[in-house]
């Protein structure tokens, strides 16, 4: 997807500011661009072929979290993707992964920029491709991470690349953050967000669509929680009475904060156990790891000053809470003006789209939580994301590259 050089813009009636009533989305949706609707659609068929190839090709870069020399590698590859587009690239310099931040000019600077969000590490960890490579099968491309998300970040440079072939620009500035450590909560990537959230006209999230291509308005919050049990060494024969055995300690820790999931909005999952050195040893040491999802904020702040204040139920022993990540919860808001202007969008483009809320958590929770006129789920069109049947539909590329297209072209109606 070569970019070719931008022409000069045809005049056109386009408004200057943000300000139109939300009543008028539809007409925006038609009238900004002369034959928008039928040129998108057209022109959007006609690029989906390079589109999924170069999903493919980032899906065959292995990227997973914490993998520094590959995140690097891709955030490259990615980078002169973009660039050739019309960005300009920064590096975001991550010990676990470089970060990546970029710029398009609108064709109105003095707006306020409009922030798309995405990432480019997986949950796949090296070496996946060798039993499970990226491939077609009935309308269908797999492979690790061409769903979450090397799909969407294809996505977007394929509408970018197609308003740089029509000689367009964004209607104004779009920025756009790739983080390279979203799937274990961004723990530095969102003091990148946060401060490129700052003044954002609104937030677009290239994570999935729901299945049914619907896109994602609202999401619970999350935590990723380790705590940790000391206890006291002993041999387990002969002077177990002296020993503090901190995997008991632990076990009875996990019983009763299973016991959280009773109230109201609150799910929990311990994914991960790990103690001791051997079974004629007292275990000193023992940890879990805990992921939590809530409905709500009030649910999220009960169930953390719970996890901070548990106490050993055995003399001696010590038990300690680490938040590792966390991600407010972005509750489903009834007037969505951003929802019904991109409703407009993909119906003047012959599409029908609705939104709604997601259970799983992602980076854009940052914004719609704030109240930041926030969607999620502008990216690829599938099913199966960190399971082996992870998915991309290939006829539903052309429709998403569309509206992404016409999503960056067309003014945003007044959203607040």
């Amino acid at each position: 997807m070569s970019a070719h050089t931008v022409a000069p813009e045809p005049h056109r009636a386009t408004p200057q500011t943000d300000d139109e009533p939300p009543t008028a989305a539809p007409a925006l949706a038609t009238a900004a661009l002369p034959g928008l609707p039928r040129t998108l659609t057209s022109r959007a068929r006609t690029l989906a072929a390079a589109v999924r190839r170069r999903c493919e090709d980032l899906a065959r870069i292995e990227t997973p979290s914490g993998d520094a020399p590959r995140l690097n590698t891709l955030a490259e590859e990615l980078a002169a993707g973009y660039t050739a587009t019309g960005a300009t690239a920064a590096r975001e310099a991550c010990d676990h992964g470089d970060h990546l931040v970029l710029d398009w000019p609108g064709r109105h600077e003095d707006l306020p920029h409009l922030l798309v969000v995405g990432h480019h590490d997986t949950v796949w960890p090296a070496g996946t491709l060798a039993d499970w490579p990226v491939e077609e099968q009935d309308g269908r491309l797999t492979g690790p991470g061409v769903l979450d998300m090397k799909g969407g970040l294809a996505l977007l440079e394929g509408a970018f690349a197609l308003l740089a072939d029509l000689g367009q620009r964004p209607h104004r500035p779009v920025r756009m953050i790739v983080v390279s450590d979203e799937e274990i909560g961004s723990p530095d990537g969102r003091r990148l967000f946060e401060q490129h959230l700052r003044g954002a006209a609104a937030v677009l999230g290239l994570e999935p669509a729901h299945p049914d291509g619907r896109l994602k308005t609202a999401r619970r919050g999350t935590a990723r929680v380790r705590l940790s049990v000391t206890g006291r060494e002993a041999h387990a024969g002969n002077d177990a009475a002296d020993g503090i055995s901190a995997i008991d300690e632990l076990v009875d820790q996990l019983i009763a904060v299973r016991g959280l999931t009773r109230q109201p909005g609150t799910e929990l999952n311990t994914g991960r156990i790990d103690g001791g050195t051997r079974a004629n040893v007292v275990a000193g040491r023992a940890q879990a790891e805990i992921g939590l999802r809530f409905a709500t904020t009030e649910a999220q702040l009960r169930t953390l000053d719970t996890l901070a204040h548990l106490t050993a139920n055995r003399p001696g022993a010590n038990v300690r809470t680490e938040v590792l990540s966390s991600r407010p919860a972005w509750p489903e808001r009834p007037a969505n003006p951003l929802l019904r202007h991109v409703r407009s969008l993909a119906a003047a483009l012959g599409q029908h789209l609705d939104g709604a809320p997601a259970g799983g958590a992602g980076d854009t929770n940052l914004a719609g939580a704030r109240g930041v006129p926030t969607l999620d789920g502008l990216g690829a069109v599938g099913a199966g994301p960190h399971a082996r049947q992870e998915h991309v539909r290939i006829d539903q590329l052309g429709p998403r590259i569309a509206l992404l297209a016409a999503l960056l072209a067309v003014p945003l109606p007044r959203l607040k």
